[in-house]
């Protein structure tokens, strides 16, 4: 089955996000091209047959595909695509594509502010400025804050993301490690690269462990209790990843335990954190709302994006960019 996008005058596009302000930014490029927003899930549901083109992220969902009657392309506002079922929006002809590179600044710098911030222990001198506390000298030289030059830094991840994550940490004279399905691609800025089941190898090795890899079924709980066991009680664990790739509850443990220094995390197993969550007071933890991909810029360039999709499709070109479906 194959669906066609309309004529440029006939042509609908629906933008459905709780909070960027993806038609604002969309009506200045001056496309002449008729557009709606919609904030609430129950919105999107009510209007889910009116559109040709949809961008959305965590609204979606798969049960849309019946009654998306002109659904021709979805183009997605985040780079990840575990919400999406492949085979059946390939088989309704709804062609998907992710925003893969749009935040690959944000989140690399995100994930190297979190190094920094542990290695400097900033969340604990901000309790402190909150308590109007002012820590004197620390004689046990484990406890103090640490330089990160001659650091190991494990990247679970070396695509746009991780690939930079390196870069920013050779900058910081890190020793790089990266991880990844396929270590014959190349390394980029890390030292060396390994095979994903190579993993509990080097954890030994890591002063920090960053995940920057998508969520699929190979990374679903990728960092569980035996890898936390692994690692030693002096390395950090940092999540810019998703939520899953983390055995949350082994996590808990470890930290309750000191298996490990502490964690920096911008994702959890449910979002929002709940209020009864133990990662909220576990020791050295460190918490970002799923934050690491905003930035000034986000909106306009998932919108270059639409923009270069839809000319594609216009043009009858057979792929994509960032395509998946």
């Amino acid at each position: 089955m194959v669906r066609t996008l309309p004529s440029r005058d006939k042509l609908s596009i629906c933008f459905a996000h709780p909070a960027y302000r993806m038609r604002e930014r969309f009506v200045l490029r001056n496309t002449g091209i008729e557009s709606f927003e919609v904030r609430t899930l129950d919105e999107l549901q009510a209007r889910i047959g009116e559109f040709d083109v949809l961008s959305v992220s965590g609204f979606w969902r798969n049960d849309f595909i019946a009654t998306a009657s002109r659904l021709v392309l979805i183009q997605s506002i985040s780079a990840g695509t575990d919400q999406y079922a492949r085979e059946r929006l390939g088989a309704a002809g709804i062609r998907v594509a992710s925003a893969q590179g749009v935040n690959e600044r944000a989140v690399s710098e995100h994930a190297i502010s979190l190094i920094l911030a542990m290695a400097r222990k900033l969340p604990m001198a901000r309790d402190n400025q909150t308590e109007k506390h002012w820590r004197g000298l620390i004689s046990d030289i484990s406890k103090r804050e640490d330089e990160l030059g001659g650091k190991t830094l494990v990247i679970v991840g070396m695509g746009r993301i991780g690939a930079r994550l390196a870069t920013l940490a050779k900058a910081f004279d890190m020793q790089v490690i990266g991880v990844k399905r396929d270590p014959s691609t190349g390394a980029g800025a890390a030292d060396r690269v390994l095979a994903t089941n190579q993993l509990l190898s080097v954890l030994p090795q890591a002063d920090f462990v960053a995940l920057t890899c998508n969520l699929n079924p190979s990374t679903e709980n990728i960092i569980d209790a035996k890898a936390l066991a692994a690692m030693k009680p002096s390395a950090y664990l940092i999540n810019v990843a998703r939520g899953k790739v983390v055995h949350e509850p082994s996590l808990i443990e470890a930290l309750q335990a000191g298996t490990i220094a502490g964690a920096a995390l911008d994702c959890a197993w449910e979002e929002p954190l709940p209020a009864a969550s133990a990662l909220w007071n576990a020791p050295n933890v460190f918490i970002t709302p799923h934050a690491a991909g905003e930035t000034q810029k986000y909106e306009d360039n998932v919108i270059d994006l639409l923009l270069e999709n839809l000319a594609r499709l216009s043009r009858g070109e057979s792929k994509l960019k960032n395509e998946f479906v």
